[in-house]
């Protein structure tokens, strides 16, 4: 099955590699991200559309103008993410949390709730949210309490979605992504703090395999769902979090 999909946080990294692996599996992909340069590196030839998904505004238009563009929306990998470096509990401020929370969760749910608009109302009706959770919607790291808090969040977006969706034929899932090797991971390979307060480097793994799970979670009929998936580098600390 292919279609119309919207990736968001296209510009670089999973983004980058799920836009580019759905392309050449034949969907029409809209690009959307905060860069116009780092749009067109992904994909010179695709529809993109710069957008701040922080921006209610801004995300309206994004939708607006793929079904302008192709008529509908079949897939949403509802992407866009950021972090702030590590920093302890007692030290975090507001702002480093606003910016966390703005992106990570409040971006999120606007990309959502404009594609399950359009999805509720385009005929065929239906269609698919794929959110992009994060090890750190169950298992957290240590000094990064805004992260770990809205990729929490994340998975009761997902949950939300999938109860309200079922009457529309929109499905929901959630991908949790463990070290791919992006230019965000590259320093997993110096060594990150653990559970224990150690440092110690983390193993990667390719990011096209988590574009092939992304793939894969698309290209299923609405009536089918993966609703939590975990693609990890095997070796990385997760269960028991070292």
């Amino acid at each position: 099955m292919t279609g119309v999909a919207v990736v968001t946080g296209a510009g670089s990294g999973v983004g980058r590699a799920v836009a580019r692996t759905l392309l050449d599996a034949g969907y029409q992909v809209a690009l959307a991200g905060r860069r116009p340069d780092a749009l067109a590196e992904t994909a010179p030839d695709a529809f993109a559309v710069p957008t701040d998904v922080t921006q209610e505004s801004e995300v309206v238009a994004l939708f607006n103008a793929v079904v302008a563009r192709f008529g509908r929306v079949d897939v949403l990998f509802n992407n866009a993410g950021t972090n702030v470096p590590a920093t302890p509990l007692e030290d975090f401020t507001a702002q480093q949390w606003t910016t966390v929370v703005d992106t990570n969760l409040t971006g999120v749910f606007l990309c959502a709730r404009e594609a399950y608009r359009v999805m509720r109302d385009q005929d065929p009706r239906g269609g698919r949210i794929i959110n992009n959770g994060s090890i750190s919607a169950t298992t957290p790291r240590p000094n990064a309490i805004a992260y770990n808090a809205t990729k929490h969040a994340v998975t009761g977006i997902t949950k939300s979605i999938s109860l309200e969706g079922r009457r529309y034929n929109i499905a929901c899932g959630q991908i949790d992504i463990g070290n791919a090797a992006t230019p965000l991971t590259e320093r997993m390979s110096q060594g990150v703090m653990q559970a224990n307060g150690s440092v110690a480097p983390e193993p990667t793994m390719d990011v096209q395999h988590v574009a092939d799970a992304v793939r894969y979670m698309a290209g299923l009929p609405v009536g089918a769902n993966v609703q939590f998936m975990t693609v990890m580098a095997t070796a990385m600390p997760f269960i028991g979090r070292g």
